[in-house]
């Protein structure tokens, strides 16, 4: 190994898996465990060595020395730069079968419980443009890529060196830089009119000499765009302007309007002078057509304002639904318990096939999504309350509800609370349906459920091809 500094180069390092975050693992003859971002299982890459720690590094492809059957020429001219879409240099195929493995060890490593059926992960029709929802930064700084660096200017003795030149742009923002942004020419994750819409904006902006935002110093009118489009052939756009400032605000969206108003059936925006981007406190103002846009599911349908959560994969969200229900055998009879129920998408899937399902959710939004989407499908045997998940479970709550005879809990990536799965071991429904965006921490829980429940068959849903990330359903039945 060549020491340069702190830092390194590991020569000839074979990569074997992949580890957390999507990066490749490998290890050096010395022992030494690297985690190697942009190496794929089957490389031999020499590592550039950025930390170590005991026996682990971390570390960045510095020359690929041979590269992986599994390799694959990656489609986007952001790739690597713009940070998502790790996987893009890693044929599809061999995708499916790692997600299906994170899955296999998260079980067996974490969990540490049999599992009585380990079915194949179901790969995404759809891998190019499967996004229905975008967000955007304005920045007024965005990444130069080599090259584009122009010359320092020059400052004579004694002078305070002057500011470097800024070049604005419209994008996502680059990980480890986040006052910069990787102006997006072509995104491959949103269909038409999704990027023509992206870019007519940055030229409007410039054409009318609006100020792209600043995040270190807070100032600068642009902030955000977000465009959702739905199957059902809707479009919202959200924009988020720093202050209030009518005239610049309307010139902007009448421009938008005046090139794709027929295409845009919600154009709303908001004011953010906030220290970050979230929209959910703020008021949202309808500038054009409805305050939301509609989606399918099946033969469910769905409004989604502005502020809703919702899957963002619309095809595999019906897949995973789909699983869900096929997992809970309801036959009509049963009282289901929907946890973390966001906008109430499951708990209303499945109404049509039970007697009665109570969802509960934390944010009082989602709730109020759920009680408009259940009006709008003339679903009655729904109920939904808004509460953390952990304070609203209760004996009180049993004795109004009843005892379920299913409960599916879909919970944030942190898992569930370890007071609710003590309630849920207390409560010791028949059948639990466990929804996971993260196994490990699913395997965690399904670890302390254990006492009581035994895993029968788990299924893997790819929501988000060329990415690390993975949905897994468990279908756990109590132990008689």
């Amino acid at each position: 190994m060549t020491r340069k500094s702190k830092s390194f180069i590991a020569p000839a390092v074979p990569i074997h898996g992949v580890a957390d975050r999507g990066k490749g693992v490998g290890r050096t003859p010395e022992g030494l465990v690297l985690f190697v971002d942009g190496a794929v299982p089957g490389d031999v890459v020499d590592v550039f060595v950025q930390k170590k720690k005991g026996g682990f590094g971390e570390g960045r492809v510095e020359t690929l020395v041979q590269a992986s059957p599994q390799r694959t020429e990656p489609f986007c001219a952001h790739f690597s730069i713009c940070g998502g879409c790790k996987w893009q240099h890693l044929d599809y195929s061999a995708q499916l079968e790692h997600k299906n493995q994170a899955v296999l060890d998260a079980f067996q490593r974490i969990a540490k419980v049999p599992v009585g059926e380990y079915l194949p992960i179901l790969g995404a029709p759809q891998t190019t443009y499967y996004r229905n929802k975008l967000e955007y930064a304005f920045s007024k700084k965005r990444w130069l890529l080599p090259g584009e660096m122009p010359p320092l200017p020059e400052v004579s003795a004694g002078e305070p060196p002057a500011d470097l030149p800024t070049f604005p742009g419209l994008g996502f923002h680059r990980a480890g830089a986040f006052d910069k942004v990787v102006d997006v020419q072509h995104c491959w994750l949103q269909a038409d009119p999704s990027n023509a819409i992206r870019n007519a904006a940055r030229e409007i902006a410039l054409e009318q000499g609006l100020d792209f935002y600043d995040m270190r110093r807070h100032e600068g009118l642009l902030r955000n765009l977000m465009i959702r489009l739905t199957t059902t052939g809707e479009c919202m756009l959200l924009v988020s302007f720093a202050r209030q400032e009518p005239e610049a605000i309307r010139a902007f969206l009448d421009a938008l309007l005046d090139r794709f108003g027929t295409q845009i059936t919600a154009l709303i925006y908001c004011i953010n002078s906030k220290f970050n981007d979230t929209v959910f406190d703020l008021d949202m103002v309808t500038y054009h057509g409805k305050s939301y846009v509609e989606e399918r599911l099946g033969d469910l349908r769905f409004k989604i304002g502005p502020k809703s959560f919702f899957q963002t994969n619309s095809t595999q969200g019906k897949a995973l639904y789909d699983v869900v229900v096929d997992f809970a055998g309801l036959q009509g009879s049963e009282n289901v318990y929907d946890l973390y129920t966001g906008t109430g998408s499951i708990a209303l899937y499945v109404a049509r096939h039970c007697r009665q399902v109570v969802g509960i959710e934390e944010v009082p939004e989602a709730i109020a999504d759920a009680e408009e989407n259940r009006t709008l499908n003339g679903i009655d045997n729904a109920i939904f309350y808004a509460g953390d998940v952990k304070n609203v479970l209760s004996p009180e709550f049993i004795e109004r509800h009843g005892r379920p005879d299913l409960v599916i809990t879909d919970p944030p990536r942190a898992g569930m609370h370890e007071k609710a799965l003590r309630f849920l071991l207390d409560l010791a429904a028949p059948m639990i349906v466990y929804v996971s965006c993260n196994p490990a921490t699913q395997a965690r829980d399904v670890q302390l459920l254990d006492e009581k429940y035994e895993v029968l068959k788990v299924q893997p849903v790819d929501m988000f091809p060329h990415t690390h990330h993975i949905e897994n359903v468990a279908l756990l039945k109590r132990r008689d």
